[in-house]
């Protein structure tokens, strides 16, 4: 892993960076002098925002959410500020005491058991239906920069059953537990000695669309990067199979089929960043990013099919359906559906009552109400039409 401080050039090549990484500055020169105002910033460690309680909110359901999911104890989502809510309904939402202020940018469960992770490295975990919370891990940035992971922050979580489970971040942080998450141990899982692999094509690829106004799209200098040592990971799922795979920054891959012991570096057809990854029966694979880029494949991601959607906003939060369909949500509002693996992508719009067209970030299904989404206006209830 890169010994440098986070680049914010290099964050806010992403709309997802854009919306989950307001981070402070990360390196001495962008430091301003300390004030009284900034006080709290220049504090020790005990007092940094990530190892205080977070404040409990009336409108915390209306601000920026970024991820959720269900248990047998309803739906959780988690946001900034440290926020968690619970609902029954997916409707009324009530505020969890949660012992951090950072924001939460990623919550899984399993085995009834809840972890969420975010920014300062934090990770905190409930046992108790998400009742009670406790902080697991943190890890945030000081100015002697001592260690290469302060300040980094998690992107994803993925807990394999009740005690095994992992965590991904930038800077190709990569997280393992094996106690139920009351510790996470720093894996590097790039051979830096190995040539980086090339991408191949996808069949089918779509025409690349010209960017639109205002839908945070970047132009083709943007795009024409040099591939990243050490990527930013955005997301990591697992098939029924056992298997596991990342998606991340410039086109990064990396599948494991031994259960995370060893990794298969990749590149996917697509040079830009893919945010989320999706998992369906056997080894079909489906991921979503940058631009309204969506990319399919059925052996593990050996090899990819370019899924037309339509759109040029990026896509920053998907849920699999039976029979290979799928519910993908992005910037302005955007939603797209398919019934099935065979049929096509169809876009929908959601809006708020005031006609705004939030941009999302994690959508859910709720059952005959429809789907939870989330997003920089909070949690709604969403029906496409």
């Amino acid at each position: 892993m890169s010994s440098k401080p986070i680049n914010r050039t290099r964050l806010a090549g992403a709309l997802l960076l854009a919306m989950l990484l307001p981070l402070a500055a990360q390196s001495q020169d962008e430091q301003a002098p300390a004030t009284d105002d900034m006080a709290e910033e220049a504090a020790p460690a005990a007092a940094d925002p990530a190892t205080l309680d977070a404040e409990m909110m009336p409108r915390a359901s209306q601000s920026l959410l970024l991820d959720v999911v269900q248990t047998a104890a309803g739906y959780f989502v988690v946001g900034e500020r440290g926020h968690i809510l619970v609902s029954e309904d997916g409707q009324d939402w009530k505020q969890a005491p949660v012992p951090t202020r950072s924001t939460l940018t990623s919550i899984t469960s399993a085995d009834g058991v809840l972890w969420a992770g975010g920014h300062d490295g934090v990770i905190v975990h409930s046992t108790d239906g998400g009742q009670t919370w406790t902080r697991r891990r943190t890890q945030v940035w000081t100015p002697d920069y001592a260690d290469p992971l302060d300040g980094v922050p998690v992107m994803d979580v993925l807990m394999v059953d009740g005690m095994t489970g992992f965590a991904v971040g930038a800077y190709a942080m990569f997280l393992e537990t094996t106690d139920g998450g009351v510790s996470w141990s720093p894996r590097g899982i790039i051979n830096y000695d190995e040539p980086e692999p090339e991408a191949e094509p996808a069949p089918e690829a779509a025409a690349e669309q010209a960017p639109a106004a205002d839908d945070w799209t970047f132009d083709a200098s943007d795009l024409e990067l040099e591939a990243e040592s050490d990527p930013h990971l955005y997301a990591m799922a697992r098939t029924d199979e056992g298997h596991l795979v990342i998606a991340g920054e410039r086109g990064a891959f990396f599948r494991s089929t031994d259960g995370g012991q060893s990794w298969e570096r990749d590149r996917l057809p697509y040079e830009g960043s893919m945010f989320g990854i999706l998992s369906f029966g056997g080894q079909h694979l489906l991921v979503h990013g940058l631009r309204g880029n969506v990319l399919e494949s059925h052996d593990l991601g050996r090899s990819w099919t370019t899924v037309e959607t339509g759109v040029n906003t990026s896509l920053m939060g998907g849920h699999a359906l039976a029979n290979g369909g799928a519910i993908l949500v992005g910037a302005n509002g955007v939603v797209l559906t398919r019934p099935d693996g065979d049929s096509p992508f169809t876009e929908t719009r959601f809006e708020m009552a005031n006609g705004e067209t939030p941009n999302l970030t994690g959508v859910l299904p709720a059952g005959d109400a429809g789907f939870i989404v989330v997003g920089d206006k909070g949690a709604a209830l969403f029906r496409p039409q």
